[in-house]
């Protein structure tokens, strides 16, 4: 599956989870999934612990950090002001 059609499965609707990006069809943030990955979590226990997700879905959640982190710079400790 190529980037934009990953891109598809993830979904931004102000009446769904405050707006947040979310996996279409569920309502489990692209954040969340980021932290789990970020935290050392692989890609099986995440689609164990959350029913209905796919493989293509954490793809997707990783396509959109990727593509977040093309449009904004986000400064951590250690980082110049």
């Amino acid at each position: 599956m190529v980037h934009h059609e990953l891109l598809r499965r993830i979904t931004v609707d102000p009446a769904v989870c405050f707006g947040k990006p979310c996996i279409r069809g569920h309502r489990i943030w692209v954040s969340l999934v980021l932290d789990l990955l970020a935290g050392g979590a692989s890609q099986d226990e995440i689609l164990r612990d959350h029913p209905g997700l796919e493989a293509d879905d954490v793809r997707a959640c990783l396509a959109y950090g990727a593509e977040m982190a093309r449009e904004r710079t986000v400064f951590v400790r250690g980082d110049a002001a």
